[in-house]
């Protein structure tokens, strides 16, 4: 059964959907040295707003512009639902928190209910008017792209006809902050994926969300298809709680099992969306991947020095910014890379798309490895 994509919705520092793609295919960055915490310094971070955003607002403009673009009208009672983040309401828990120390007292039940992990897929669930599956993956930053396969498994089983899938964080807030600070992983002054210079990954605010329907429900419709979901490869190190294997052996797996599940050999991907962080580890051990697993030179590209790394989000960025090189046959750069630290065909400014076939590789803590593949809609 064929998967296609039929809307795109996209929140990010750069923009909605159209100014985040006109943006990342300019080379421009949505990413600012500023600080809205006074305790902390100054990092580039990648703001939705002028301030740390809430996530129900841009949770309900990405959905909203996936459904609309997809050319559907609400209620969309069926549609599956697989809405996950990593890090979920953790800016009302930190605030929550300031409260009961202030007040030595815990926050309402109502409140407190309505922000746990699994909320954001039910707020979506609501928003469409849904009473069909709901599922809130989390898998760190791996999270978006596992969204997007288990709404694709959902569509290929019989058990939905058509999936909202996708991911969101809103991960600027003083513990994410200070964590990633304290682990040494956060830029100092931009974000510069695979470059000599890179010195750690800047975070962003983001979200993205797929309409994903049987081909023929789709054709029968007269929408506009982006590209084909054709497979996805799931694995885990099970080696560490940060740091990935240094043999990658979970993350050559998951790319071995997405091509051959994908019906594709590696000579025939033409461009992949990697991980690409900018930290000196992630960036090294995907190229060494990339280059032993595609040696035939696919481009690549890393859009996380344009957007900033979302996290969990990051996986779903990746994919729509594929489908949306397969459907506009352009490639985005790899923003913020000045000096390549690496034998890769990096794309370096906008180019053509010279194929139809492409991947997305997410890699997370806990060595949550997930591939995505996609081609060209047919």
């Amino acid at each position: 059964m064929t998967v296609v994509v039929s809307g795109i919705g996209l929140v990010s520092s750069l923009g909605n959907r159209r100014s985040t793609w006109q943006r990342v295919l300019a080379g421009e960055s949505g990413l600012r040295l500023i600080q809205p915490f006074a305790e902390l310094p100054s990092r580039p971070l990648g703001l939705w707003r002028s301030q740390p955003s809430v996530l129900e607002a841009a949770l309900g403009e990405g959905i909203q512009e996936a459904v609309e673009d997809a050319g559907l009208a609400l209620p969309l009672r069926s549609l599956g639902v697989v809405i996950g983040s990593s890090r979920s309401y953790q800016g009302a828990w930190e605030q929550f928190a300031e409260a009961f120390q202030r007040r030595s007292h815990a926050p309402g039940g109502a409140a407190w209910l309505a922000s746990l992990p699994q909320s954001v897929a039910i707020a979506a669930a609501r928003q469409v008017g849904s009473q069909g599956p709901v599922f809130s993956p989390m898998a760190a930053c791996a999270t978006g792209a596992w969204a997007i396969a288990q709404g694709m498994m959902l569509i290929e089983s019989g058990q939905c006809e058509q999936v909202l899938a996708g991911a969101i964080d809103m991960p600027i807030t003083p513990l994410t902050l200070t964590g990633f600070q304290r682990m040494g992983a956060l830029a100092t002054e931009t974000s510069r994926p695979f470059d000599r210079d890179r010195d750690g990954l800047a975070l962003g605010e983001g979200a993205a969300f797929l309409v994903l329907e049987r081909a023929a429900i789709a054709r029968q419709r007269g929408a506009k298809i982006y590209g084909r979901v054709l497979g996805a490869g799931l694995t885990a190190d099970a080696h560490h709680v940060s740091a990935p294997d240094p043999h990658r052996a979970g993350a050559k797996a998951a790319v071995e099992q997405c091509l051959r599940r994908s019906g594709l050999t590696s000579a025939a991907i033409h461009y992949i969306h990697a991980h690409g962080t900018g930290t000196r580890l992630n960036d090294q051990q995907e190229a060494d991947l990339i280059q032993t697993l595609f040696p035939f030179g696919p481009a690549v590209s890393s859009t996380k020095g344009a957007t900033g790394h979302t996290l969990g989000a990051s996986g779903a960025l990746g994919a729509a910014f594929c489908l949306l090189a397969l459907g506009h046959q352009e490639l985005p750069p790899c923003t913020g890379l000045q000096t390549p630290n690496f034998d890769l065909n990096l794309v370096r400014t906008r180019q053509p798309a010279t194929g139809e076939y492409c991947l997305s590789f997410s890699f997370g803590f806990g060595g949550q490895n997930a591939v995505l593949a996609f081609g060209a809609g047919d």
